[in-house]
């Protein structure tokens, strides 16, 4: 009766091993990529409950989520020979859980090294102003380039940003002093241009005068009404010659 109940214990014992070794769930993010034998299965296991067939089955899990992938601060020469350090980050997820075990070892380093080589490469062939001023251009360059080299593997890129820009701070003195000097000409050309109008209003008020006189007379007027407001103790009091000039002839005879 003892060995009956050893030998029930132990084929319990075994069930229940088989069914914790043969019983796998997959989160809905998750895939099972299964090996029967060494040989891959058409159809990834999940999301939910499966089976595998313990010694003879083999499986890998796969995260379908989005991934964000840092990549490293890289030192690049821009077009005009300008050395930058630059770092970014890029955003990429599994769409064929196949290829990313079968087609790539391992596929965060291979996406990494990808990504770190068509940095370099990218900013290479632009200008620093572009770099500065045309981020957006330069990151759809590098999603582009970066997507159709990891599509092979089942990797979708949907987004890489530039992060930050290091310029030596002997180029950021120069651009500061760029800077200045761009705002001080564009003060110049709008201090000229407020002149060029106001000579303009002036010239226009001239043939008006030259047309009508008594503009002129009521020009004064509002000039000695000006005058009297102010709270000045001295007065300097301008009498045009057409004014005083029949005085001056009465006195003169």
């Amino acid at each position: 009766m003892t060995a009956a109940v050893v030998i029930v214990v132990v084929l319990l014992f075994l069930v229940v091993l088989f069914l914790i070794s043969a019983i796998k769930v997959a989160r809905e993010y998750e895939r099972g990529i299964v090996f029967r034998l060494g040989r891959l299965l058409p159809e990834p296991k999940g999301p939910g409950l499966f089976i595998l067939i313990p010694i003879v089955d083999r499986m890998v899990k796969v995260d379908l989520r989005t991934i964000t992938l840092t990549i490293p601060p890289q030192e690049v020469i821009t077009k005009d020979n300008v050395p930058v350090r630059v770092n970014a980050v890029a955003y990429f997820r599994i769409v064929e859980p196949k290829n990313a075990i079968v087609q790539v070892e391992n596929f965060m380093v291979a996406t990494s090294q990808i990504a770190q080589t068509t940095l370099r490469s990218v900013l290479g062939q632009h200008l620093l102003d572009e770099l500065l001023s045309e981020r957006d251009k330069i990151n759809a360059i590098l999603q582009g380039i970066i997507d159709e080299s990891t599509s092979p593997w089942g990797i979708k890129v949907s987004i890489v940003e530039v992060k930050d820009v290091e310029i030596p701070s002997s180029m950021q003195r120069a651009m500061a002093r760029q800077a200045e000097a761009e705002r001080e000409r564009r003060a110049k050309v709008i201090n000229a241009e407020g002149e060029f109008q106001a000579s303009e209003r002036l010239k226009d008020a001239a043939l008006v005068i030259e047309k009508h006189p008594i503009a002129l007379q009521l020009r004064y007027l509002q000039t000695l009404l000006e005058l009297g407001s102010s709270q000045s103790t001295t007065i300097v009091f301008p009498a045009p010659i057409e004014l005083i000039k029949p005085f001056l002839d009465r006195a003169g005879s």
